[in-house]
């Protein structure tokens, strides 16, 4: 018996001792916690986390702005959304056709009377006039015209060619009269390519047309148009909008030039959900164009239980100039590309207005904090699992040791359990 409630004294004193060194584990890891060291799992930062290493007080992999967003920002960054009439200068009508090497050039010279240069009295024609063999615009730029010499074709209009010549026949025909016409227009094309329906080259109207109207002549789209973009290089540049942008800002409906190459691909644009929204994943936007509204609409709203509305953050790549225009300090930063997190406050009902007239682009990642109350019960069930996982070993001991003293059949036993003790007396 007195073994027994040796036993029992060890027990006990191992038990007081394992409960001591489990809270101050416990405490240690609250401290942890209370400093910011997240241990449990998680999708993401917390909104404090986004903060701190904006300021840095943390380290941070890569630099980044945090921009409130605010209507002014929304206003500046709905300014520079991409267009094609301000990625090109040149949105006037076509000037005047001009030559280049290789069209083909037709030219007819009349004169006031029968027996001049070009008629003779014998055959007389009506109009006294002659057309000369259609000819090519050489390497050199030039064409040959009977009696008036080569002419300089290559960048001049039809009328400056009839001049020059008319000029160097004067003193040789019957007051002529001359006209030059394109034959054949083998340099001034417009290429359509890509997802229309009939690619090609095209001649360049001189009347002028837009983009539209080129990608009319090639058949149109091919497939469906909010999924599919439009590409535009001239002279070296090159610049991309959406189908549906033509359409809906006649702004971007520029006018072609000669030796333009559109290009038609299809491009779905997207948006990657991450955090407590209600679904994460990557999204279409199934349109030509989303607000942040639609977009956490299409992720399935904010989750209930785990979101915190006022930590919803919109990741994004801004130039240089436009960062700088809504507020950001970019010497610390290195390249043309500033990556700026935008944060919303959705427990601001006036934060929805902003999340409705913010325009989302391509590839943007939206992130929703999960509440610091989440992050608590999570970590108050992770300290619960530790408790536990000390206490148990403890309680199978202390249960064996009193199970022992009841078999004996004597005595008082004392069963240690959590959280009071229960006393119980054998007879």
């Amino acid at each position: 018996m007195p073994g027994d409630w040796s036993q029992l004294i060890v027990g006990g004193t191992v038990l007081i001792r394992t409960l001591q060194i489990g809270a101050r584990v416990a405490a240690g890891i609250m401290t942890l916690f209370c400093a910011g060291c997240i241990i449990t799992p998680g999708s993401g930062p917390l909104g404090a986390d986004v903060q701190r290493a904006k300021e840095g007080s943390e380290p941070a992999a890569l630099p980044y702005a945090l921009i409130k967003l605010t209507p002014e920002v929304v206003n500046i960054l709905g300014q520079h959304i991409p267009r094609l009439s301000t990625a090109f200068a040149a949105q006037t009508p076509p000037k005047a056709f001009r030559f280049g090497i290789g069209d083909i050039v037709s030219v007819t010279i009349f004169e006031a009377a029968a027996g001049g240069l070009f008629t003779s009295d014998a055959g007389v024609r009506a109009g006294n006039f002659v057309t000369i063999p259609n000819q090519a615009v050489d390497e050199q730029g030039n064409i040959a015209v009977p009696y008036a010499g080569s002419i300089r074709a290559k960048g001049r209009t039809p009328f400056e060619i009839s001049k020059e010549i008319t000029d160097k026949l004067k003193a040789r025909a019957l007051e002529p009269q001359v006209v030059v016409n394109l034959a054949t227009q083998n340099t001034s094309l417009i290429t359509v390519l890509g997802d229309v329906r009939t690619a090609g080259r095209f001649p360049a109207s001189p009347s002028g047309e837009r983009v539209l109207d080129a990608i009319a002549r090639a058949g149109g789209p091919s497939a469906q148009g909010y999924d599919t973009w439009v590409s535009l290089k001239r002279m070296g540049h090159r610049a991309s909008v959406p189908f549906g942008a033509l359409m809906y800002e006649p702004a971007n409906d520029i006018y072609v030039l000669p030796n333009d190459v559109i290009y038609l691909f299809n491009m779905p644009q997207t948006f990657v959900g991450f955090g407590a929204g209600g679904t994460q994943g990557l999204f279409k936007f199934d349109a030509w164009r989303l607000s942040l509204a639609e977009a956490i609409g299409k992720q399935g709203g904010l989750n209930d239980s785990q979101a915190d509305p006022a930590s919803v953050y919109l990741y994004r790549g801004e130039t240089r100039a436009i960062a700088k225009e809504i507020g950001v300090d970019v010497t610390p930063f290195q390249g043309e590309i500033i990556p700026i997190i935008f944060h919303v406050n959705l427990r601001d009902p006036s934060g929805y207005f902003l999340a409705q007239s913010f325009a989302m682009r391509n590839k943007d990642v939206i992130y929703t904090s999960n509440s610091v109350s989440v992050e608590t019960t999570k970590f108050l069930v992770f300290l619960r699992t530790i408790l536990a996982t000390v206490n148990d070993p403890i309680i199978y001991a202390t249960n064996f040791y009193a199970l022992k003293a009841a078999a004996s059949g004597t005595g008082t036993t004392t069963i240690i359990t959590t959280p009071p003790p229960i006393t119980t007396t054998t007879p």
